[in-house]
Parts: C-alpha cells; sequence; structure tokens
C-alpha cells in the first residue's frame, strides 16, 4: 500500500475515505521543520545555507511515517496546492531521506488538488508530479528573508526600544498602515456644514423627501451653508415658497453581481457580515476544505473552473428559473497586484448542496459555508434591473430648487439570495421609492428643517479593511494576511475596540524608530516589490539566493549603523518623527515643546518601564510635569512617574493610576522613605481604564470586600487575585480554615456582586469541582477513535482546554468551545503529548569528585653513599 501523506489528521480521514484500503494516508501535522531561533540559522557568509531543525512534536510523526514506508516502499506527498504545501512536501522527503527512510529505488510522487472530492483525489492521483523547486525556492527566499528580519532587527528594537517586541518584514508595514491611520484621525479637523430638507405631499397625499440644492439661484456646494444662521434663511428661503415639479427623469440602471470569494474577500465580508476576525474565518475555511465541501481557501485567483461554472448555472436554473441564468456565463479576471493565478476561487465543491443540507456542521461553519454558497451562485445570475427617479421641486422665480431621488427595483436577478455587505454604513436616499410624479404638479410643504452636520475622519482600520488595504498595496499573501493581523494583536502593538484597530503607544513607538532608521525596510513600494521578486523566484524568473543577497547587502549595512546609538538619540529622533502629533503648533505661535508647569524645561517623549510611553520634562525630578502623548491632560498620564492623578481620599492623601510591569493598578498615597510600600490594587483585565475614577479607585483598593454571612455558615469575600477577581467562601473543618474560590467573569462585578449571586457562583463551582472532584465537560466529544477514553472540552483558570487522560491542551485563543470537534480534538491532542514527551528528565547530580589529601613533604635525608647507577623510575606528572 502506498504511504499518502497530507497536513492534517482531518484531510486524511476524508481522502482515506475516497482511496479505500489500497493506500496508508497519513497526517505530517503541519510543518515538520524550521529554523531554529538562533543565530546562525541562515548562514549569510555561506551562502544563505539554512539549518533546519525538526520540531520536538514532530518528531513521532516522522517516525510514523518512516515505519509505514519500511511495510511499504511507495511515498506519495498530497499536500496543499499552495507555496506552503510544495515546502511541507520537500521538508517531509528531505527529513526522510536523511534518516535514509527513502532508497534509491523509493518511488517519490506529489500531487496536487484544489478540493477534496472523490473526482478531483482520484483525478490527480492519475497525474503526479516531482516536487515543484521553484515553488520551494520561493518558500526558502521568503522563510530566509523573515528569519533575517526578525532575528537581526527584532535584538535591535529590544536594545534601544524599550517594552518593544519584535519586528517583521510584513507585520512592521502593516503597523505603520494602523499608526498612519491614526495620525490621520488625530490631525483631523472637523468642519461644520449644513443641508436643509423638507418633508413633501403631492395633491394625492403621498408623502416624499426632498432636498435643498439650489438657492439664490446657484448650485449649492457642501459647505456653502455654513453655519446655523444661514442654514435658517436658506429654510425660510424654501417656506416662503411656492413648489411644483419641475423635471421628472427615469433612467434605467444594471447592478452585476461581485466576483466569486478569494482569500481577502472571503476574510472581509466574514467580518462585516459576522464580525468574524481574519484567523477565524480561516480556521473555519480550512474546516470546510478538509471536510471536502469547498476547494482550496488560500488562492489570489477569482476564475472558476468550466464544470464549476457549469454545475452553477445548472444549479440556478433549477432553483430560480432560466431567467436568473445570463446567456452566457460570467468570466472574471484578477486585478490585484502580484496574483498566483494558480488556484481557482473559493467555492462549494457541489454547488447543490446547500447549507441547509448540512446540519451536522458546526453553527460557524455552516455560516461561513453558506455565505460561499450565495456568493459562488451570485456571481453566475443574471445581474439586476433597476430603475433610478430623479425629481426637480422648485419655485416659479427659480431661486430654490430641491430633489428627491429614489431607485425600483424592475427584476431583482442575483439579489434574490445575495448581496454584499460594506464596511463603513452609509445612508443612501436612492433606495427610496418616489410616488408617481407629474411636471407641473403642486408640491405641498409639509416641514422644512435644517440639519447640522460634521466631516468625519477616516475610519480607523477594521481587520477587513486592513487585510484589503494589503492586498491593494500587495503586501503579503493570502497565506500570510490572517497571521500578520493576529500578530500585532498578540505582541500588543494594536488592540481592538468595537471592531477597529487602534494603535497602542509601543506600536506607534515602534513605527516611529523602524520610519527613523529602516524607512526602506517598511516602504509599501519596497515590500511590494520583494513580493514581485518571491513570484519571479516561483516562476523560474529570478534565482533566490541572488535575492537573498541584494537584500542581505543593504540591510546587514542598515542594522551595523545602529550598532553605536544611545537610547537617548534613538528617543530625540523618535520626537523628531512624531513631533507633529506630539507636539502640535500652538495657537499664540510660543513654543510648544516649552514645559507649562515649570516654563523652562524642555518637553520630550519618555519611555515607562512597562513599555508605555509619555511626555515629560527635562528638568525631572524637581519638575515632575507629564500628560499622555496624546495630548494635554491635567491629572497626569498613566505611564508616568506619577501616573495619573485621580484625587484625594477622605484623609486628603493622594490616588493615582498608574502602569507597571503587570499592567494598570491604583495606588494610594506616594511612594516615600516613610511609606515604602503604599497600598495597591491591580485593575482586572477587561476593565475600561477610562472608566476608572476616583471613587472606583478607592472601591477596588478597599478590597477584599466582605459581602456577608453565607446562608450555610461563613464569612463570604470579594477580591482579586492573581487570576481576576474572585468571591471566596470561608469555613471551619476541624477547627481549620477551609476556602471555597469561584472566579467573577465580568471584572466590574467584583465591585458590586451581592450575597445571592456569590452563592450561586460558589455552588457553581463546587458543583463542578475541586481538587480531586470531577469537573462537569463543556462539552462531551465521545471515545478517543485510536485508543479510547473520553474526549471532553473543559473550562479552567487559563480558559477553554480539551483533556483527554492525562493531556489537557488548550484550545487557541479564536476557537469557541462548541465548535471542536473530534479531530480538533484529536490533533490538539497529539501535539500537547508530542511537547510532553520531549521535555527532558532533569541531569542526574554528579557524584562529588574526591579531593586527594596533600602530599607529605619527604623527611630530609642524609646523603647516602654512592651506589651503582640504578634506572630512574618517571615522575607522576611526567
Amino acid at each position: 500500500m502506498p504511504v499518502v501523506v497530507v497536513e492534517s489528521p482531518a484531510k486524511a480521514k476524508t481522502i482515506n475515505k475516497y482511496l479505500g484500503d489500497d493506500y496508508t494516508v497519513l497526517a505530517s501535522y503541519g510543518h515538520v521543520r524550521d529554523l531554529p531561533p538562533k543565530d546562525g540559522s541562515v548562514d549569510t557568509e555561506n551562502d544563505f545555507e539554512m539549518k533546519w531543525e525538526i520540531a520536538a512534536q514532530s518528531q513521532k510523526h516522522i517516525r510514523a511515517i518512516a515505519d509505514a514506508l519500511k511495510i511499504d516502499n511507495s511515498l506519495i506527498l498530497a499536500t496543499d496546492p499552495d507555496r506552503e504545501g510544495e515546502a511541507i512536501s520537500w521538508h517531509l522527503e528531505e527529513a526522510l531521506r536523511k534518516r535514509k527512510v527513502i532508497k534509491k529505488d523509493t518511488p517519490v510522487e506529489r500531487v496536487v488538488f484544489n478540493a477534496i472530492t472523490k473526482s478531483a483525489v482520484t483525478e490527480a492521483m492519475k497525474n503526479p508530479r516531482a516536487v515543484d523547486m521553484e515553488l520551494v525556492q520561493a518558500y526558502l527566499a521568503r522563510r530566509a528573508l523573515d528569519y533575517l528580519v526578525g532575528f537581526n532587527l527584532s535584538p535591535v528594537l529590544w536594545r534601544k526600544l524599550p517594552g518593544a517586541k519584535s519586528a517583521g518584514r510584513v507585520q512592521s508595514v502593516c503597523l505603520r498602515l494602523i499608526v498612519e491611520r491614526e495620525m490621520e484621525v488625530e490631525a483631523f479637523k472637523a468642519r461644520e456644514y449644513w443641508t436643509v430638507k423638507a418633508q413633501l405631499t403631492t395633491p394625492r397625499g403621498q408623502k416624499f423627501e426632498g432636498r435643498l440644492t439650489v438657492l439664490g439661484g446657484s448650485k449649492l456646494d457642501k459647505f456653502d451653508i455654513a453655519s446655523a444662521e444661514a442654514a435658517e434663511l436658506a429654510a425660510s428661503a424654501v417656506q416662503s415658497r411656492d413648489l411644483a415639479v419641475t423635471r421628472v427623469e427615469a433612467k434605467p440602471a444594471n447592478r452585476n453581481p461581485s466576483a466569486p470569494f478569494m482569500t481577502s474577500t472571503l476574510q472581509q465580508e466574514a467580518s462585516r457580515k459576522f464580525g468574524f476576525g481574519a484567523r477565524q474565518t480561516m480556521s473555519t475555511a480550512q474546516r470546510l476544505y478538509e471536510a471536502g465541501y469547498i476547494t482550496y481557501m488560500r488562492t489570489d485567483g477569482i476564475d472558476m473552473a468550466p464544470e464549476a461554472i457549469t454545475a452553477a448555472r445548472e444549479t440556478i436554473k433549477n432553483r430560480y428559473g432560466s431567467d436568473y441564468v445570463p446567456a452566457n456565463p460570467r468570466v472574471y479576471k484578477n486585478k490585484a497586484k502580484n496574483a498566483q493565478e494558480a488556484h481557482e476561487c473559493i467555492r462549494p465543491t457541489d454547488m447543490d448542496t446547500d447549507a441547509g443540507k448540512l446540519a451536522k456542521l458546526e453553527p460557524d461553519q455552516r455560516k461561513l459555508y453558506d455565505l460561499i454558497w450565495k456568493r459562488t451562485l451570485a456571481s453566475q445570475m443574471e445581474g439586476a434591473r433597476l430603475e433610478r427617479t430623479s425629481v426637480d421641486i422648485g419655485s416659479a422665480d427659480g431661486e430654490v430648487l430641491l430633489r428627491a431621488t429614489g431607485q425600483v427595483v424592475l427584476f431583482d436577478g442575483f439579489l434574490k439570495i445575495y448581496e454584499e455587505g460594506s464596511d463603513d454604513k452609509v445612508i443612501d436616499d436612492d433606495d427610496k421609492r418616489l410616488p408617481q410624479l407629474a411636471e407641473g404638479e403642486a408640491i405641498v410643504k409639509e416641514s422644512v428643517t435644517p440639519e447640522q452636520h460634521f466631516t468625519q475622519p477616516p475610519p480607523r482600520y477594521t481587520e477587513a479593511t486592513l487585510v484589503k488595504r494589503m492586498e491593494e498595496l500587495g503586501i503579503g499573501r493570502p497565506s500570510t494576511y490572517a497571521s500578520v493581523v493576529t500578530t500585532i494583536q498578540d505582541r500588543e502593538y494594536v488592540r481592538k475596540e468595537k471592531g477597529r484597530l487602534h494603535p497602542e503607544d509601543k506600536g506607534r513607538l515602534v513605527t516611529a524608530f523602524l520610519e527613523s532608521y529602516f524607512r526602506k525596510y517598511v516602504g509599501y513600494n519596497f515590500t511590494a516589490s520583494l513580493e514581485e521578486e518571491l513570484d519571479d523566484i516561483s516562476g523560474g524568473r529570478e534565482d533566490y539566493k541572488v535575492v537573498l543577497n541584494r537584500f542581505w547587502r543593504d540591510f546587514s549595512a542598515a542594522i551595523a549603523e545602529t550598532a553605536d546609538l544611545r537610547i537617548t538619540e534613538v528617543l530625540e529622533k523618535i520626537n523628531e518623527y512624531l513631533e507633529p502629533h506630539l507636539f502640535p503648533a500652538t495657537e499664540d505661535g510660543t513654543d510648544p515643546r516649552v514645559c507649562k508647569n515649570c516654563g523652562n524645561g524642555r518637553l520630550s517623549m519618555r519611555t515607562a518601564r512597562s513599555g508605555g510611553a509619555f511626555i515629560g520634562c527635562s528638568n525631572y525630578p524637581e519638575c515632575r510635569y507629564t500628560r499622555p502623548l496624546a495630548g494635554e491632560a491635567e491629572e497626569g498620564d498613566i505611564a508616568g512617574p506619577d501616573g495619573k492623578f485621580l484625587g484625594h481620599d477622605e484623609n486628603d492623601v493622594p490616588v493615582s493610576l498608574r502602569s507597571g510591569r503587570f499592567g494598570p493598578y491604583v495606588q494610594l498615597g506616594i511612594l516615600t522613605e516613610e511609606n515604602p510600600k503604599p497600598k495597591r490594587s491591580s485593575i482586572p483585565k477587561g476593565m475600561d481604564l477610562t472608566d476608572v475614577d476616583l471613587q472606583k479607585a478607592l472601591d477596588l483598593l478597599s478590597l477584599p470586600r466582605l459581602i456577608g454571612e453565607h446562608p450555610a455558615g461563613g464569612p463570604v469575600e470579594a477580591s482579586i487575585g492573581r487570576f481576576g477577581p474572585y468571591v471566596m467562601h470561608t469555613t471551619m473543618v476541624d477547627e481549620k480554615p477551609k476556602k471555597l474560590y469561584a472566579n467573577i467573569k465580568d471584572p466590574a462585578e467584583v465591585l458590586t456582586i451581592g450575597m445571592n449571586r456569590a452563592v450561586e457562583l460558589l455552588a457553581e463551582k463546587a458543583a463542578r469541582g475541586g481538587r480531586g472532584t470531577a469537573a462537569t465537560p463543556l462539552k462531551e466529544l465521545g471515545e478517543h477513535p485510536a485508543d479510547g477514553g473520553p474526549v471532553n472540552v473543559m473550562t479552567g483558570r487559563y480558559g477553554p482546554y480539551v483533556k483527554w487522560e492525562k493531556i489537557n491542551a488548550t484550545l487557541p485563543r479564536d476557537m469557541e468551545p462548541e465548535s471542536v470537534t473530534m479531530e480538533i480534538a484529536v490533533e490538539l491532542i497529539t501535539a500537547k503529548a508530542g511537547s510532553k514527551a520531549k521535555r527532558k528528565a532533569p541531569a542526574k547530580k554528579k557524584a562529588p569528585v574526591k579531593k586527594k589529601a596533600p602530599a607529605k613533604k619527604p623527611a630530609a635525608k642524609k646523603p647516602a653513599a654512592k651506589k651503582p647507577a640504578a634506572k630512574k623510575k618517571p615522575a607522576a606528572s611526567e
């Protein structure tokens, strides 16, 4: 039986169904080798030789493949059909050759399929090929570049910029996008403008709305009505005149469907419609692909296979009628930069299967499949036909003119099943239906209302719009979008608030540092051109070592130039870069960097040990003025040496909000020799810092808080510990205190929780069980398919996890417990078991070395009588 290797056990299970008992299908569990995170993994002095290491958790999977090859000496590599998939196949072959598992007579074949269906898999098996070394070399170049940038640039950040964590070839450019957008938002100055709207009625009593477009005989521009007074005069001009219809115009319009999904547009639409993050979308799509429901989900292509187009048109005809099928199939051509059109769009593998027929899918999978199915069918449907109507209503003297617009859908076409979402909701008056109107008809004014507006700053990026912008600029690839967007959040360079991405202070500083000293390498054009070079490598038009050498020559020189930089120099450079943001020009023309507190100190940016940053005075510690980077704050800045002043308690002791190594906290009093340990209380994770006022700080400082006496006896308290807020019930057992703790999920509740709620949480904790008691699973998955024993999803202090026997495997951050299937659980358990097996046992202690006793000095001897010469014995030291 030939040995077929794929990436995941879920994919192996699906393929095994199609291939049957004639093949042994095994999983590699992703990449089996990587560059170890140490110096020299890419040897720049030795023609960029790359030193690979097999991951600890991959050893057992390599052994399983090697054992299978001992039984059948034939290997088929069936990993994903992209650069990463080609690289995994190459790594597997190389690792097995080094183990001498693959011999001279071992046939090694590579097969690819864009969908995991019986027809696609069996067809691929008939058309094997060798590993595509041009794709592999493109992967090697990408991996080497990422290593060279990350491993050389990150230490520079650590040394020169306290609090910085890492830099990356693509992640730093992505971060720059977010920081620059935030600076645009902060620099934005809102401008006031007014519009005038009128509620109008036809002679038949039908109501509609008109907007003033001409005043005083002149067409109005957006800012022509600039104040409330001008708006009132405009409204009076409309109110004082009789109005009649002067023009009615109806025009036909067509609306065509969007192209089918590729990776970036799927991430964008899943974000708009379901609020999915990029990582969540890709992990859900991965499971759909591995189960055989959709085609490969990492693609730049929007073209569709001819047989898929035919099937889609047939399904449309059967479900909705021939009117919804266009005369000719729709053909889509990708317009994105660097498009790798080796793969078709993301589409269902069976057009007749809608989400209703897949009831066994998890909710997220069903929602995403439904989105893909509808978008695919819509892309091959007839366009929508509309009629857009525009009506002018004016006065006889031509001084005022109002316009009303509306549209009617004559034929819904693709809109019958799908309409694309939008990133920023805009109210469109065109969507309203207008009543029947004729020229010359008198119109009655019900009301005339001026409305105030202000221009809006550019919107902050969502994950979806950030991916869209990266795609437009040619930065990154479908396989990297999700990981890059996730990494900058994990590094705490960016936070997400209400779906929008905001840069943290440390994210701003990293961008300012890189823009100051490595401007070329965070440039959009440079990053995009490097992606084009990688595409040239995969197309066989460029040698990957030439690309690496060209990059390293200039990059290593840039790194060397920063070696002697002092932190004070770096901060001053960042001050210069961020000056328009940190020190905006004052209205009176005075120097914005002169300290407002002492009058002669100079303001500059300072970094805090916690990784944050603030504006401080050069006369510190005599002058302790601080403010946030974002602007003036009378109370100071949380990251400053004195924190943010909140007020005084009843004893006139100052209370402040501060930032420390372990996060934000409130403090009572000031650190002095007389008061070396002022009282502090951590801010629970999840509590909004803007909500922390004096009263809330005092409440936190008063913890632990006695809630009262438990109905069963014993005090119940609420407080905050290492793992967050909790309630605690203390009872006496055998004259010793016994404590039961229960976590409080809502951080604000620690200050307000009452006895009833506390008793409820404690009862739930007791029911789940403490130490030595079996807890209640969140989800029971059944028996382990290979080794038996229950597999369950549990909840713990560090979050949900999968439990099987003595193995606990934490769920990824973006994975909901309800979405975990047995296949996912087994994959997590296997990975965890592999890492545990590799943990080294403690080294045995060496036996103590016995010390030699000091040699005694020989006693002085008297000269002896001469004897015949004897052979001299060698001394111990010889």
